[in-house]
Order: C-alpha cells, then sequence, then structure tokens
C-alpha cells in the first residue's frame, strides 16, 4: 500500500514538472562565412579653382617708324615741297629707364652743299610717343610740355620737307633719347644741339625715307 502511494506521488510530481517547463529556443547557427567588409568609395576632391595669370603687357622696342611710308620706301609727295610740305606722323617704342627727353634731327646727306637740315627738334617731354602730322610750331620757355624747334638750314624754326635739286635724295629721321634736358632756347642750329646732347645719349632709333623730283 505504501510503495503504490508512494508511486502515485512521485509520477505526479514528474508531470508537473513536465508541464510547467517551456522549451529552450535555440537560434540557428549561420554556418556561412561572413563578407569582408567593402572600402568606402574615394572620394574626388573637387579641383582647385586656378586663376589665369595677369596678361603682361610687353614693351615696344625703341624703333622709330611713320604711318606714312616704311624703312627704305619714298616720302609721300605732300610731306615735301611739291605737295603740302608738312611734317609726317612719327611713332616710337619705349626708351631706356632714365629718359628725360628727346630730340630729333631731320637731315639730307645727299645734298649738293652737303648734308642739310630739314627739321630740328629738342626737348620733346619723355613722355611722348610720337608726334601728329604737321605738327604745330612750339617753343615757350613757359610751356613745360613745349618741344622747341632749332634753325634748319634754310634758317627757319619749322619743318621742311624734301626737296632735292635732282636726283633721289636719302632723308633721315633721327630720335635720341637723353638722359638730360637740353638748356638751349628754341632756334639753336643742329651744331649746338648735338654739342648739347654730347654725353647724355642713351639710346637712337633711325627712319629713313627717300625722294627724288
Amino acid at each position: 500500500m505504501k510503495l503504490g502511494v508512494l508511486t502515485f506521488f512521485s509520477l505526479g510530481i514528474f508531470l508537473l514538472s513536465a508541464c510547467g517547463s517551456t522549451p529552450t529556443e535555440v537560434a540557428p547557427v549561420n554556418d556561412a562565412p561572413a563578407e569582408p567588409a567593402q572600402a568606402p568609395e574615394p572620394t574626388e576632391m573637387p579641383a582647385e579653382a586656378t586663376t589665369p595669370p595677369e596678361p603682361v603687357e610687353e614693351s615696344m622696342p625703341f624703333e622709330l617708324t611713320s604711318t606714312a611710308f616704311a624703312e627704305g620706301e619714298t616720302i609721300p609727295e605732300k610731306y615735301s615741297c611739291k605737295g603740302e610740305d608738312i611734317s609726317p606722323p612719327l611713332t616710337w617704342g619705349d626708351p631706356p629707364a632714365g629718359t628725360q627727353s628727346f630730340t630729333l634731327i631731320m637731315d639730307d646727306p645727299d645734298a649738293p652743299v652737303g648734308t642739310w637740315d630739314h627739321w630740328l627738334l629738342f626737348n620733346i617731354p619723355s613722355g611722348k610717343r610720337g608726334l601728329e602730322e604737321d605738327l604745330p610750331i612750339t617753343g615757350k620757355n613757359q610751356d613745360p610740355d613745349a618741344i622747341f624747334v632749332g634753325y634748319n638750314s634754310w634758317g627757319r624754326a619749322d619743318y621742311g620737307g624734301p626737296c632735292p635739286p635732282s636726283g633721289t635724295h636719302r632723308y633721315f629721321f633721327k630720335l635720341y633719347a637723353l638722359d638730360t634736358t637740353i638748356s638751349l632756347l628754341p632756334g639753336a642750329d643742329k651744331a649746338q644741339i648735338e654739342a648739347e646732347m654730347e654725353e647724355h645719349i642713351l639710346a637712337e632709333a633711325e627712319l629713313m625715307g627717300t625722294f627724288s623730283k
């Protein structure tokens, strides 16, 4: 009798234990190998904005030119005694540093009596880069921008155009860059001007044209 009760009691405890227990869920194991982490795509850095260099203005060489005629060409008749007898336009480039004034001499070395002076200008301001056609006569001492005019071989303080008696002559326009201004008054002759220029010439530019009657 006691054995039957004990057996019945043990069986009840077993049944109660089985009903009260909750099965534990086991997470499935993923046996697949983990994929390696990919490196991030490289970020393209924006290109730095580059500023184009400022254009450098090239200085013109110290050369004497004219829009009326080129080196060695015939001087148009309008600038001669057969035409209007007015001075031609002239232009030039930048002179050397230290230039204080320019002197211009136009002469004819082929004249029968020797070199003939046609046009003498001095104390041309250093900032000028040309002379207009039919340059007006200037040369007043009180004008700081005046261009002084010397006496040519006709004894006149003005421009005298080509006027050869015969044949073809050469006419040289010679521009001098000086490191000083000339102390002479308007009306000086070429010998006086050249004496003042001595040892003060920084550079020289030349243009030659021809003419025949």
